[in-house]
């Protein structure tokens, strides 16, 4: 007879066991219409789970989270069914839920084409009009692998033989098609609806390793109804317009080579950006009392060891070994250099808060398959600060950083941000009471800045609290940038210590901080979000003066040495191209101002101003035009 407790704290009573579907309908007959799947003491089930004893439940439907991931994986498991069922022989690895759909991995010889996604696709719905009963049984260890491996499944017999001991093996068939899968899942494929697109055909290997074979990796996505598939796709297309690794080279900014993956060769426009950036955020630090350093690229392998980086990121670190046989490694992160810089010398609680910034140059080991341009690399700069502080020092410093973080991000375009906030892991090091006070200063942090909100249980570092600062684009989606850490372990095994106002030698807090996080990327995100369009004042050559024929060569020359004085960037077109093709061109680079000069500009001492995306053209007189523009370029450090 259990006794199943709701959300809400409210009880129903069985006579019976009792199943998730039945208990939805208990409640209401709507919410089993709609239900999809169920959790029972937060672990989630299938809707026929039988429940036997006292628990609480969950029903979840399609405007839950947890109920459009079971959608993607059924219509992951649905595509696998369907490629198997076009092309006998193939086999099947794993299919994963990802964020906004799926993908399946398959072995192949021949290789799928966008004309067989179509067919795939066309299966699939076929499948789900077939509404093939789901159901879940649990097999013998020794039935599955033998089982798998006479159908000639042998990727699918190597990943049982992977499944602890204790685990069950689940089976779920669609129908007579099987595989093997924890579930959820839903109660037939008629349930899944046809809200589905297959998007792209790419290489993965087996189990992520390239010494292991090559498999064929299909993509898709999946949503509960037309409306939210026709918009993810109408956003997916706007996100390929604002490539931003398209747009870095219509606009000379970057490129990479195989000499260095993971590696950027900046062009002088971008590396003007990323010069622009760095000049913002400067202005913006030494107006917050942060003292700039810099510390050494490459150190000694047995500070990272006392650090503890060693053990947790050595395989991602790049190390080198000397004649006299030292481990130097390349480093991953700047913290443990900066605690070196704070050792130097006698502190006292007067010298704190002490808030070291470096735009410090680090390099991780990536796999080659997960670069992507600006957004994923092995070499990069993090714009890091590191602030040695008292622990009651810690709630005014979190807000301090809070705010100067969401400034910095309204400074340029980004208002819509959300915070996650992570408290202790089980795993951690440090007293409950520091915990305690971190915990609490970080939260009042987050909560003074009125913004949207989620807690992240057990997700902190093992040394600390901290919050994720999440940026929404222009178009609509979500990029994890600045952190704020608060470290209790680092200051006291690099032997930091401060003496206090009784003359006691103390151990400093540590409060890790990033803005952008990696220059890089945030450049790449900006890229995207403006679709190459900056705002005036970090665009990176702001204008370009363009005479119309030689004989207007030498006005325009001087009238960009004008804007140049004035602290605005600017250059001069000299081709001998015509006036229609130069405008096209420096449209295409984005460059937001467009000076125009012939016979009329030179004779009444002007420029004509045409700006980017406008077909409109404005005459201005010089001095009119350098007070206008001077003061936009002054706009962000108001």
């Amino acid at each position: 007879m259990p006794k199943i407790t709701l959300p809400d704290g409210n009880n129903l009573n069985f006579s019976k066991k009792v199943t998730g579907t039945e208990v939805a309908e208990k409640i209401s007959k709507s919410l089993a219409k709609q239900a999809i799947v169920i959790s029972v003491d937060g672990e989630l089930k299938d809707l026929d789970y039988l429940i036997e004893k006292d628990c609480s439940v969950k029903i979840f439907t399609s405007k839950n989270p947890e109920g459009l991931e079971t959608i993607r994986h059924d219509t992951a498991h649905i595509l696998a069914m369907a490629v198997q069922e076009l092309f006998p022989g193939t086999q099947v690895t794993i299919g994963p839920v990802i964020e906004n759909g799926f993908y399946y991995d398959f072995a192949r010889k021949e290789p799928f084409t966008e004309n067989d996604l179509i067919k795939i696709e066309s299966k699939m719905k076929e499948i789900v009009d077939r509404d093939e009963i789901t159901k879940r049984e649990v097999w013998d260890r020794n039935k599955a692998i033998n089982h798998f491996k006479k159908k000639g499944e042998i990727y699918k017999s190597e990943l049982i033989k992977a499944i602890p001991e204790k685990e069950d093996v689940s089976i779920y068939f669609h129908g007579d098609w099987h595989d093997l899968c924890r579930g959820p899942h839903l109660s037939s494929t008629g349930k899944i609806g046809k809200y589905f697109k297959l998007t792209k055909v790419s290489g993965a290997y087996w189990r992520g390793d390239s010494k292991n074979e090559m498999l064929q990796r299909i993509y898709g996505t999946s949503w509960s109804n037309q409306k939210d598939l026709d918009e993810y796709l109408k956003r997916v297309e706007e996100a390929e317009k604002r490539d931003h690794r398209k747009l870095g080279k219509e606009m000379d900014l970057f490129h990479f080579r195989e000499e260095s993956p993971g590696s950027v060769f900046w062009h002088e426009r971008g590396w003007a950006l990323f010069q622009n950036l760095i000049n913002y955020m400067r202005s913006k630090q030494d107006a917050a009392g942060y003292k700039e350093i810099n510390t050494p690229e490459v150190l000694d392998r047995q500070l990272w060891e006392n650090s503890g980086h060693w053990g947790k990121y050595g395989e991602n670190m790049y190390t080198s070994e000397t004649p006299d046989e030292k481990v130097f490694a390349i480093k991953p992160m700047n913290c443990p250099g900066h605690v070196q810089v704070f050792n130097q010398g006698l502190k006292s609680y007067r010298d704190l808060p002490l808030r070291y910034a470096e735009f410090g140059k680090v390099h991780r080991y990536e796999p080659s398959g997960a670069l992507h341009g600006l957004l994923r690399v092995r070499a990069f700069t993090q714009d890091d600060a590191h602030i040695f502080c008292s622990e009651e020092q810690i709630t005014s410093e979190c807000l301090i950083v809070t705010n100067l973080i969401l400034n910095i991000y309204k400074d340029l375009g980004f208002e819509n941000i959300i915070l996650k906030y992570a408290d202790r892991p089980e795993v951690r090091v440090g007293e409950d009471k520091v915990w305690d006070k971190a915990e609490a200063s970080l939260l009042e942090a987050v909560k003074a800045s009125k913004l949207e909100y989620s807690i992240n249980k057990g997700e902190g570092a093992f040394y600390g609290p901290k919050i994720e600062f999440v940026l929404r684009d222009a178009i609509g989606r979500d990029w994890q940038c600045g952190t704020l850490q608060v470290d209790l372990n680092l200051p006291e095994r690099l032997g930091a210590s401060y003496i206090d106002k009784d003359g006691a030698k103390k151990i400093p807090v540590m409060l890790h901080r990033a803005l952008f996080g990696s220059l890089e990327r945030f450049i790449g995100i900006l890229i995207e979000n403006y679709a190459g369009k900056f705002p005036f004042w970090i665009s990176p050559l702001q204008t370009m003066v363009i005479p119309i024929s030689e004989e207007f060569n030498a006005y325009a020359i001087e009238t960009s040495k004008k804007i140049k004085n004035a602290g605005i960037s600017s250059s001069v077109d000299l081709k001998n191209q015509n006036l229609n093709y130069k405008i096209r061109d420096h449209s295409l680079a984005k460059i937001p101002i467009l000076l125009i000069c012939g016979k009329k500009e030179v004779d009444s001492n002007s420029v004509t101003i045409r700006r980017l995306n406008s077909n409109k053209q404005e005459n201005m007189d010089i001095d009119t035009f350098l007070k206008t523009f001077s003061a936009l370029n002054k706009a962000s450090s108001n």
